[in-house]
């Protein structure tokens, strides 16, 4: 019972670690040439994310299950191969389903073969760890950088046009932040989101002490 909560506890850890403690984007920052260009509008921000993640979850499936069978002399070429085979599906996945989100994406979808989140998360984890920590470690980054393209895309489109997945939040007569939706309204809305997210660590950083002396003045009451 003990084991079982254990791993249980662990594989959250591993998934909920993406989200938050090193989401890709606001921690790491990484995959910068995505979360910049084609964060204008939230539909592109989830699409990307979402192809994103797709990738990510796919390659690190792979590259786990032949990890014991890829030779380190070239296992980055490897790796970025299966990575360009999943692209390349989800290229077409995205050309079919819509070609207007296709057009608006477009070579950023062919630049996720060189995100350096990706490559990253198959060099350091997949390669070394079990098909079912790898695929946590998938979800929880891909759902990180999924979330961190949403923030973006959906602030940026809010304020530059008023709108949210295209529908109209504002009335007419509301004055669009035109900036927002250029490259330079890209690093404004990173900066801001860097900034709260960092405040929120550190305010969590400063009550762990607080939290971890009452629980040591319970423990030492009972």
């Amino acid at each position: 019972m003990i084991r079982k909560e254990v791993v249980r506890r662990g594989s959250a850890d591993e998934f909920l670690k993406g989200l938050w403690r090193e989401n890709p984007v606001f921690v790491q920052v990484l995959g910068m040439c995505p979360v910049l260009a084609v964060t204008n509008s939230a539909i592109n921000a989830l699409t990307m994310g979402l192809a994103t993640a797709f990738v990510l979850l796919l390659s690190n499936l792979l590259v786990s299950c032949l990890r014991h069978y890829i030779p380190p002399q070239v296992r980055i070429a490897t790796f970025i191969l299966i990575i360009a085979t999943f692209v390349t599906v989800v290229d077409y996945l995205i050309q079919a389903i819509s070609l207007e989100i296709h057009k608006s994406l477009g070579a950023f979808i062919s630049l996720i073969v060189v995100n350096c989140l990706i490559l990253g998360r198959a060099e350091a984890f997949a390669s070394r760890n079990s098909i079912g920590r790898s695929l946590l470690d998938a979800l929880g980054m891909g759902a990180g950088f999924t979330f961190a393209l949403l923030c973006m895309g959906g602030v940026r489109e809010i304020l530059g046009g008023g709108t949210l997945f295209g529908v109209a939040l504002f009335a007419d007569n509301y004055q669009p932040w035109v900036v927002m939706i250029l490259p330079s309204g890209g690093f404004f809305t990173l900066g801001a989101w860097l900034l709260l997210f960092n405040r929120i660590k550190q305010r969590q950083q400063r009550k762990q002490p607080r939290l971890q002396a009452r629980l040591q003045e319970m423990g030492s009451e009972q």
